[in-house]
């Protein structure tokens, strides 16, 4: 059975601009159910946590009036929410659906109603009753007016709910624009927003003023007004994807101003509601042009640091033990450490056995008194190797006179500090056999041939000391150019040369490497002046001499080993300790000269007797070896200094 024309059409007119007043219009809707009906009374509930209030009436009822509660299981409603459609009696008192709690409450006699539901929730429920029993049941038609009336009710509450959301949205969106406005009214920062039109709806004082425009010259504009040609394809997509939902901070674009000037910007943007159901981007835009200049001049002072020829180090004044915070190329050059294990330590990780403590504390002093300083300091690297390190420190200050950091500029004087002491090697050997053999002329003049012989002998010494010292000081001059020498090629040279010059010299040759050595070519001048000394000290015209090259980690070691008398104290003291202070005649320079090769190329050399039984000499030349594989780029090594 369905519902007259008639009817129904009642029932949707009561709900005809229901949008504007659904109050209204459910006052109606009841007004037309219990004419409709033909009974006293029309009531809306609300049903929330297990009670029942009456929120609604048309008609007379004492039991029936806005405002009244009671438990739902009280209710004639309590049957009409548990079912589909509508639930209906006609005789309350006599029927087993309503409780007897009910009939004594309310007192009705025919009931009629249906739930209502708002966003699939029961909100509560539509009735019609009168407290005559009805002589007959409500038909089909009337319990499908019923559920019309409840489902047009749920829709007009739905109507109402959404509308006081969306008033409420609208108004909490006008009170934050409003705020947004007035923020970005007082920012330095140009603030915009877009619509899903691509037009600005809004831009700050500080947008126009940043571009040249009058602000109010760009609302209604489109975005790619203000976009230099080669940003457009980035913008666009940009506004696309802030569109679809997603984000986006530090987007840098080419803006173009009113005088066509071209001007780097960094754009942060969102989408944001923009009031009426659709999406708007809300941006900020900054300037950036000197931004970038400043990155750029800083880009090359860091650079001009990085690549300088001298070391640099800064380290922070204001935290304990002044750790450090910058070291760039040149001193991880120098000393042989990387970044890593620098950064946040103390310069003092580089101070070792020979660094002099004198040094150390003229450095602490003129630190401690955040006063420029200068010091030449025996330092050592990664890789254990000693080297003279010229270090200043000079204090800088904040604007408010505090010091706050201390650059520190560190140079190799190796070189330098390995001339000053080979030259004051020779100076003191040479006045002091110059002073010995002229004494020996002196006192042997006037005395015939035998005085003869003794003078021609030391003008030999003299002229020898001189080749030695011209000799050593021609490799001290010399350019460093280090290249790979096959130790076994330094052997067999040597021992055609004493083949022919030394034929009773046993020259013994062996070699357990297929490495090579990153040294000078200076390197054989080195081990023949070894091997002279070997025989030259040795009274037994029957001198062995042992050749070895060996391997040794990173380092190619070779020894020459003599079965002599072994070494003078005084020469090896020198020697050992870099100094010539130990040194005051001429027979150590050839000793010196060795050490000077070596040392050069980042080895070291060690020259001490050997016990008995065997007894003679042992030299031990430590260098770095190359490999067949490496270049001896890969393996060179600074000079060391003369201790090392």
């Amino acid at each position: 059975m369905s519902i007259p024309s008639s009817s129904r059409r009642r029932a949707a007119n009561a709900f005809s601009g229901g949008e504007d007043e659904p109050e209204e219009a459910i006052s109606n809707g009841l007004r037309i159910g219990t004419d409709y009906l033909d009974v006293s009374v029309g009531f809306l509930t609300r049903i929330d946590d297990g009670r029942q209030k009456i929120v609604r009436t048309t008609g007379s009822s004492p039991s029936i009036q806005p405002g009244e509660q009671c438990p739902l299981e009280e209710a004639y409603c309590r049957r009409t929410v548990e079912v589909d459609g509508a639930f209906s009696v006609q005789n309350a008192a006599e029927s087993d659906r309503i409780s007897d709690d009910a009939v004594e409450r309310f007192g009705l006699g025919a009931y009629v109603g249906a739930k209502i539901t708002v966003s699939g929730e029961v909100y509560g429920t539509v009735c019609f009753a009168d407290d005559r029993n009805g002589v007959e049941s409500f038909s089909e038609t009337e319990e499908l007016f019923v559920e019309l009336l409840a489902e047009r009710i749920g829709n007009a509450m739905e109507r109402q709910s959404y509308q006081a959301a969306l008033s409420s949205r609208t108004r909490r969106l006008k009170t934050e624009r409003h705020r947004f406005e007035e923020v970005a009214a007082a920012s330095a920062d140009a603030v915009f927003r877009i619509g899903d039109d691509a037009e600005f709806r809004y831009v700050s004082t500080a947008m126009g003023r940043s571009l040249g425009y009058d602000r109010g010259a760009l609302v209604g504009e489109s975005f790619r007004t203000v976009l230099a040609p080669g940003s457009v394809d980035d913008a666009v997509g940009l506004y696309r994807r802030v569109l679809d939902g997603d984000a986006a901070e530090g987007v840098e674009l080419a803006l173009e101003t009113a005088d066509g000037e071209v001007e780097p910007f960094e754009i942060n943007v969102r989408p944001i509601e923009d009031g009426e159901g659709g999406t708007a981007i809300q941006g900020v835009a900054r300037n950036v042009a000197d931004r970038k200049a400043r990155r750029r001049e800083l880009e090359i002072k860091n650079r001009a640091m990085d690549e300088a020829g001298i070391g640099i180090v800064i380290a922070d004044a204001t935290r304990e033990d002044n750790p450090i915070t910058y070291v760039n190329d040149e001193f991880c050059r120098i000393t042989g450490y990387g970044r890593g294990a620098v950064l946040g330590s103390n310069c003092r990780f580089l101070q070792g056995a020979a660094t002099e403590s004198a040094a150390v504390a003229r450095l602490g002093r003129g630190i401690a008194a955040e006063e420029p300083v200068s010091v030449d300091v025996v330092n050592y690297r990664d890789s254990g190797s000693a080297f003279w390190n010229e270090v200043s420190v000079t204090p800088v200050e904040d604007e408010t006179g505090e010091v706050v950091q201390y650059i520190g500029f560190q140079r190799d004087v190796t070189e330098r500090k390995r001339r000053q002491q080979l030259l004051g090697v020779m100076n003191r050997v040479l006045r002091h056999n110059l002073r010995n053999e002229m004494s020996i002329v002196l006192g042997a003049a006037g005395h015939g041939e035998e005085g003869a012989a003794m003078i021609r002998d030391a003008a030999d010494e003299l002229l020898s000391l001189a080749d030695r010292a011209r000799e050593l000081y021609t490799y001290a001059e010399g350019d460093r150019d280090p290249t790979r020498i096959d130790p076994g090629a330094v052997f067999d040279d040597i021992r055609d040369v004493l083949a022919g010059d030394r034929p009773d010299v046993t020259l013994e040759r062996t070699v357990r490497t297929d490495r090579a050595v990153a040294a000078g070519s200076e390197l054989t001048a080195a081990v023949t002046e070894l091997v002279e000394n070997a025989y030259t000290h040795d009274s037994d015209p029957d001198t062995t001499i042992e050749l070895t090259a060996r391997d040794d980690g990173d380092a190619l070691v070779v020894t020459v080993v003599d079965d002599g008398p072994g070494i003078d104290e005084m020469e090896r003291r020198a020697v050992a300790s870099g100094q010539e202070s130990a040194l005051d005649h001429g027979s150590g320079l050839g000793l010196w000269l060795v050490n000077w090769v070596v040392t050069r190329y980042g080895g070291s050399f060690r020259i001490e007797s050997r016990d008995a039984p065997d007894g003679g000499t042992e030299a031990t030349i430590r260098l770095p070896a190359v490999g067949p594989e490496e270049s001896v780029a890969e393996v060179d090594s600074r000079p060391t200094t003369l201790a090392a």
